[in-house]
């Protein structure tokens, strides 16, 4: 690991905070059934950017407002992603080649929050909207790292097949995130009373996706001990615990809440959950190997 400029580490973080809080966010304007509280977009009404004394959502539509109006915050931590990098790591091109990956990807998301709206909430969109932010996550979490290594062409710190399993483990849990945006899409919390759903079982998409999760933190488990057990890598191992920690406490949610009817807390806890996940994941893979800086 190498030094990093501390106020280039606190925007990276602010970055990746906010973007899991956007997530949260999202997830209270769906579990509050304020998904259609600005009926339109990129408007709230059609004759008004800002909701409305006589419109008729409610409370509604200032939670929905509430939500939008996170965007620009995102948008001005991804922006001091850029000037940070420019300003506080010369000389890292491969930073500067990401740097503006954020910004773009909460331009992107914004539209398809926009056409998630325009198409009343439909679950497949609302599927590919949870996902996004899962990348953007990941993109996010991936800049924290990247800036505390070096630039040299990085070096593996366990065998090939502990990276295999540890890529398959990954896999899975992109599965395991699909899945579970299905079993939302099958679920009562639509975003508003009156919205299409999956056409699915619930409890079997439910179980499906506890299966997936099992496979999982198995996967998780295994690699952990293969890279505990690897002489140039012991300290890899811990970003693993961490993850199969965040999956146990994960797994615990998500029974609790399908055996209580789906509390829209729980619920909510969850979604954070997945986010916390992901970053932990995404530290973890990257902890299999080593990347000085040049001299």
């Amino acid at each position: 690991m190498t030094r990093v400029n501390p106020l280039l580490h606190r925007a990276l973080v602010v970055n990746l905070v906010l973007e899991v809080l956007i997530v949260v966010t999202g997830g209270t304007v769906r579990l509050t059934r304020s998904g259609l509280g600005c009926p339109t977009w990129p408007k709230c009404t059609p004759a008004s950017m800002v909701p409305v004394a006589d419109q008729a959502q409610g409370f509604h539509k200032f939670i929905e407002f509430g939500n939008r109006m996170l965007t620009p915050v995102v948008s001005a931590a991804a922006l001091l992603v850029i000037v940070a990098i420019w300003r506080f790591a010369p000389g890292r091109r491969d930073l500067r080649r990401l740097a503006f990956l954020p910004l773009a990807g909460v331009a992107l998301q914004a539209v398809v929050g926009g056409i998630t709206v325009r198409l009343k909430l439909n679950p497949t969109v609302v599927s590919l909207h949870f996902l996004a932010s899962m990348v953007l996550i990941v993109l996010s979490a991936y800049l924290v790292r990247r800036a505390a290594e070096g630039d040299r062409p990085p070096r593996p710190l366990v065998r090939p097949e502990v990276r295999w399993v540890a890529l398959a483990a990954t896999g899975v849990l992109t599965v395991v995130l699909v899945l579970g945006t299905i079993v939302t899409g099958t679920g009562p919390h639509s975003g508003d009373i009156n919205v299409h759903r999956y056409p699915f079982d619930p409890r079997t998409v439910s179980w499906l996706h506890a299966d997936t999760v099992m496979l999982f933190i198995g996967l998780c488990a295994a690699t952990w001990l293969a890279v505990r057990l690897s002489p140039d890598a012991a300290s890899a191992s811990r970003p693993w615990l961490v993850v199969i920690g965040v999956a146990l406490a994960q797994g615990l949610i998500g029974f609790v809440q399908y055996f209580t009817k789906l509390p829209e807390a729980l619920v909510l806890a969850h979604m954070l959950g997945a986010s916390l996940l992901v970053v932990a994941m995404t530290f973890a893979i990257l902890a299999l190997r080593a990347r000085p800086a040049a001299p």
